[in-house]
């Protein structure tokens, strides 16, 4: 019985390879691809901001951006109260200046049906 025992751990060392492998595998899928992913969105955030846009910092303060430099931001945060902050302060913009809102569809009086 003992010859037999050794011989079967042999092949489960394969095994152990095998779901090592697919261990560390599933690891960059799920874990390291996506944050990777992530950080170069935030960073592109980071370097395409510009004055007029409105962002919130990572702490979760909400201001304008006044002033960018190539390491800060300046922010307006109340009505002439200006906080200089790192870029990578910065988690999201909320509206962009560069970017112009969505126009409101507006309704002629040919659109609106009478539904008598």
């Amino acid at each position: 019985m003992v010859p037999l025992a050794a011989n079967q751990s042999g092949g489960s060392a394969y095994g152990m390879w095998i779901l090592l492998l697919l261990f560390v595998l599933a690891a960059y899928f799920l874990i390291i691809r996506p944050q990777q992913r992530r950080r170069r969105e935030v960073e592109s955030v980071q370097r395409s901001l510009g004055p007029g846009d409105e962002v919130v910092t990572v702490a979760g303060l909400y201001g304008t951006v006044v002033d960018v430099d190539d390491k800060t931001v300046t922010l307006e945060v109340a009505p002439g109260i200006n906080n200089k902050y790192a870029r990578q302060a910065i988690a999201q913009v909320v509206n962009s200046a560069s970017k112009p809102e969505p126009a409101e569809p507006t309704t002629s009086s040919s659109d609106v049906v009478d539904p008598d």
